[in-house]
């Protein structure tokens, strides 16, 4: 935020109203890296596989081979080591050891790779009216109608019977089929669909995906379009029915990215929420150098599901990962373990709700973040009285509004709309309940939780360099 010119009020400022033209070319090489991101994570499995590549290219080396080197040199120098660790493919933590001990503390900023989608279900392929159907579970906050009539490509992974895993993307590239979900013509729906309420216009049981149509030839097969899919799931790939059991194959939006507006100020991409906070944390720890603190970037999984799970911030992963981090500076007691925690500050790095020129009356004007408008920090969250919300501490947001204000970072604060106009969660009550101080800090997009949502350039790259400026602050 800016100050008026007597230092007493603030006002907003738009990122573009302070950034020079040298930065506007910056802003924009930093899209078009984000954008690539984006096109090529669409899952949290996509996500933790691409941020490994990127952390290997730019020095970081597994946990295990840090392990090994510390057993054959017990007086090896670990300060600026640069590492990460896996769990289950689906979580991924990168660290650089900072000139301080991890009893100290550390610096974490920690977002999010899963977002709302379809789910297949364990056995998902029905015949009916003479047509396949895959049949879905929603994960997430969804508007169901929002996807339906648009394109959905397939991704995940799938176990066959031999164990065997195969990696599924369908409907990305050019040449690939898509998938869709069918919606009502409008000419019919005036009793069977116009009568409901919006939640229910498409309904749970209603997300059935279209899949084929060609029957197989023969008289006696039952089933006949239902069978000729499998046998081209069997030719194709080596799948038969059974393997969708042990498979997770999640329907997302299908396409690459946009630059949104005439002056393609904005991008437009599903699954930004929250992979804008997740590639902004990955390019800040990235351009560190030594750190006084040791700096961790975390990206969970299940954040959309309230974290729920052994991939999910309320798992033990986080922990036990502090654990191993500790044990490789000689530190193994659990005391060395709550004192790293409890001495250690975070941002919880997620999108926040901008306003919305067409629907402005589910915000409070004066408290509503706005796109454009730099990063945007978050006190609580929560709902209605702040429940299932973590509250920050006003000396950590002190803190946190002194580091911003003295690196240059445009920001903003607010909440998420009205009292009692709905709200959200965030991993942060998570994170404090660990004992750390935390912050929720990231920008903020138009149409969350939508197949397209909408972000600033500018927004990113202020995030970018917010992140930096509190990974390197002492």
């Amino acid at each position: 935020m800016q100050t008026s010119e007597d230092g007493l009020a603030l006002r907003r400022e738009s990122v573009w109203n302070v950034v020079t033209d040298d930065d506007r070319a910056k802003i924009e090489v930093l899209s078009m890296e984000y954008r690539k991101y984006l096109d090529a994570a669409k899952t949290e499995r996509e996500a933790v596989e691409l941020t490994e590549r990127m952390a290997i290219a730019n020095g970081f080396v597994r946990l295990e081979e840090l392990e090994r080197l510390a057993q054959e040199d017990p007086g090896i120098e670990l300060k600026g080591r640069r590492g990460y660790i896996k769990n289950k493919e689906k979580n991924i933590l990168l660290f650089i050891i900072g000139s301080r001990p991890l009893r100290d503390g550390f610096r974490m900023i920690g977002s999010h790779v899963d977002s709302p989608r379809l789910d297949l279900k364990p056995n998902p392929i029905v015949e009916k009216e003479k047509l396949t159907i895959l049949k879905t579970h929603y994960y997430g906050g969804i508007k169901k109608y929002h996807f339906a009539n648009v394109p959905l490509a397939l991704h995940g992974v799938l176990f066959r019977r031999d164990g065997s895993m195969l990696k599924i993307s369908i409907g990305e590239d050019g040449d690939d089929p898509v998938f869709t979900v069918n919606d009502l013509l409008v000419h019919l729906a005036q009793k069977e669909q116009y009568e409901r309420k919006m939640p229910e216009v498409i309904k749970g049981e209603e997300l059935n995906i279209l899949f084929s149509s060609i029957p197989e030839k023969g008289p006696s097969a039952k089933d006949k379009v239902k069978h000729m899919a499998l046998r081209i799931l069997h030719e194709r790939y080596g799948i038969e029915e059974e393997d969708f059991v042990s498979s997770e194959i999640e329907a997302v939006p299908a396409g690459k990215s946009r630059n949104v507006g005439i002056d393609s100020s904005m991008i437009g991409a599903y699954g930004q929420d929250d992979r804008i906070c997740a590639f902004s944390s990955i390019e800040a720890i990235m351009s560190l150098g030594v750190p006084e603190y040791t700096s961790l970037a975390f990206l969970a999984d299940k954040e959309e599901t309230h974290s729920e799970g052994n991939t999910a911030m309320q798992s033990n992963f986080f922990p036990w990962a502090i654990s191993r981090l500790l044990a490789l500076q000689g530190e193994h007691s659990n005391l060395s373990v709550m004192d790293a925690l409890m001495r250690s500050k975070a941002l919880s790095s997620d999108v926040g709700a901008a306003l919305n020129p067409t629907f402005p009356k589910v915000h409070e004007e004066n408290n509503a973040p706005r796109i454009g408008n730099g990063i945007y920090i978050q006190k609580y969250s929560g709902t209605r009285g702040k429940y299932e919300a973590s509250d920050a501490n006003a000396e950590f947001i002190s803190e946190v509004r002194k580091i911003f204000n003295d690196n240059g970072i445009v920001w903003q604060t607010g909440e998420m709309g009205k009292v009692d106009e709905g709200g959200g969660g965030t991993i942060a009550k998570y994170m404090a309940r660990l004992g750390m101080e935390v912050l929720d800090a990231g920008p903020a997009l138009i149409s969350m939780h939508s197949c397209f949502e909408i972000s600033s350039k500018a927004d990113l790259w202020m995030t970018v360099r917010a992140y930096r400026a509190f990974y390197e602050a002492t």
